[in-house]
């Protein structure tokens, strides 16, 4: 049978909630370290981060770090897609448990680095590293307003990676890739 988008995303899933739950402060800790050194010279930017589901990877750790010297932005759930609106307390927690800032009237649609949760990466054959999400089509959606597509960093708990070619053309691809182990960069590509 071959491996479809909803396959690899189902067995990712579980490869993710099935990690030792003794090892995850440690994963959590190594991405922080990681996600900290590519972005310690940057100042004065808009960076979208998520805030983490119980099984992502934390990164609230850098999160709180970078609020010092750029603008943090987190989803606001809208529709069947998000906006993105600026990172203040108290959070509330919403549709599918994600935690989420208050409302804005600003329309920000400018970000020059997004930081986004990752449950698979497919590359296919064009070396691209594209994104396997939750199934809901949010952050494609996002990413396809957007004006300018910002430096993109793909986040995973785990590393769960396929060479077929099971992405679709508007599924969002990254500059790089960061899990406990490993960082990756793609080869570029033409498109």
């Amino acid at each position: 049978m071959p491996l479809t988008k909803s396959i690899f995303r189902k067995n990712c899933i579980k490869k993710i909630k099935n990690a030792p739950k003794e090892s995850r402060y440690y994963r959590n800790a190594m991405i922080n370290r990681r996600l900290m050194s590519e972005l310690k010279n940057v100042k004065n930017a808009k960076i979208l981060f998520y805030y983490p589901l119980s099984f992502e990877a934390d990164i609230r750790k850098t999160l709180n770090k970078m609020r010092k010297n750029c603008e943090i932005l987190i989803p606001f759930m809208q529709d069947s897609s998000f906006k993105i609106v600026p990172f203040r307390l108290p959070l509330k927690r919403k549709n599918f448990g994600i935690y989420e800032a208050g409302n804005t009237i600003r329309n920000i649609n400018k970000i020059d680095i997004a930081i986004v949760p990752a449950v698979g990466i497919a590359t296919g054959i064009d070396g691209r590293l594209q994104r396997v999400g939750f199934g809901k089509g949010m952050y494609d959606r996002f990413f396809a307003k957007l004006k300018k597509r910002p430096y993109t960093i793909f986040i995973q708990p785990e590393i769960c990676f396929t060479k077929e070619d099971i992405c679709d053309s508007y599924d969002i691809a990254c500059d790089l890739l960061l899990t406990p182990k490993i960082a990756i960069r793609p080869r570029r590509y033409v498109g």
